[in-house]
C-alpha cells in the first residue's frame, strides 16, 4: 500500500494518507505530488478531500527522525529536495482547478498544520485531535512562502497568537475564528460533511483556475523568489 492512495467517489478525489503519523519526508513529498498530478490530469474531478486513514494523526508534519539521518550523513540534497518537493506540493494546492478540503480527522501539527493551509476550505473533528505550530518551540522557523498563505487560512490575530505560542488550538476554537468551516462531532460525521461540502463544487475547472491563480499570485511569487535564500544553506534551518 502507497503512503498516500487516492481514488474517486462520483467526482470527488478522495485523497488517503496512509501512513500512521503521516510524517512528510522526501517519499510524501514525491508521492503527493504524483497524485496531485493525477487528479489534475482527471477532468472529470471536481472536487478533493485530504483525510487520514489513522483515527489519531492528520499530520504531525515534517519526519525528524529522517530529517536528523540526512543531517548526520551530509545528504544536503536530499533535504532540499524534500524542501523544493514540498514546496511544489503547497504550490499545487494553491492552483489545482479544483476546490481542496483538508478533513483533519486527527491531530495536525507543524508541516501537517500548513498542509491544511494550502488547502482552500478545512473540516475538523472536534472529539479529539489538536491543530498546533510548534516549530517556535523546536527552534524551526517558517518559509516566506509558508507565512503567506497560512495568513490567507488563518485571520491574522490568531495566526499571531498561534504561531508565537506554539498552542495547541482545538476544533471548536478555530471553528469560531473561521479557520475551519465546521467543527465535526466524531470521524464519520466529520468525513460525511467534508464530502457533502466537496459535491456542492461543480465549477468550471478553467475559471476556477483562473480564479485560485489571480488569488494566490503573490504567495506563488514569494514561494518562488524568497523561499530559496532559506532552503539553499540548509544548515540554518534549526536555530537556537
Amino acid at each position: 500500500m502507497s503512503i498516500i492512495e487516492w481514488k474517486k467517489d462520483e467526482t470527488v478525489a478522495v485523497i488517503k494518507l496512509n501512513n500512521g503519523e503521516n510524517r512528510q519526508n522526501l517519499e510524501f513529498a514525491q508521492t503527493m505530488n504524483s497524485v496531485l498530478d493525477e487528479i489534475v490530469n482527471d477532468s472529470n474531478v471536481t472536487a478533493a478531500v485530504i483525510t487520514s486513514t489513522d483515527t489519531k494523526y492528520w499530520s504531525l508534519g515534517v519526519d525528524v527522525d529522517w530529517l536528523g539521518k540526512q543531517f548526520a550523513d551530509q545528504n544536503l540534497d536530499n533535504i532540499k529536495k524534500f524542501m523544493y518537493g514540498m514546496n511544489d506540493v503547497f504550490k499545487k494546492l494553491l492552483l489545482l482547478p479544483v476546490p481542496v478540503i483538508a478533513s483533519i480527522n486527527g491531530h495536525a501539527f507543524g508541516n501537517g498544520a500548513i498542509l491544511s493551509c494550502a488547502c482552500d476550505f478545512r473540516f475538523m473533528k472536534s472529539d479529539r485531535g489538536y491543530f498546533c505550530f510548534p516549530e517556535v518551540d523546536l527552534g524551526i522557523p517558517f518559509l516566506p512562502g509558508m507565512i503567506s498563505f497560512v495568513r490567507k487560512a488563518i485571520p491574522e490575530y490568531k495566526f499571531n497568537e498561534m504561531k508565537l505560542t506554539g498552542k495547541k488550538t482545538g476544533a471548536a476554537e478555530l471553528e469560531a475564528c473561521h479557520v475551519i468551516e465546521k467543527a465535526c462531532a466524531n470521524t464519520e460525521e466529520l468525513f460525511a460533511e467534508s464530502m457533502a461540502f466537496a459535491k456542492t463544487f461543480c465549477k468550471k475547472r478553467g475559471i476556477f483556475a483562473e480564479h485560485k491563480k489571480r488569488m494566490h499570485k503573490q504567495i506563488i511569487n514569494v514561494i518562488d523568489s524568497q523561499d530559496p535564500e532559506f532552503i539553499e544553506p540548509v544548515f540554518l534551518m534549526v536555530q537556537d
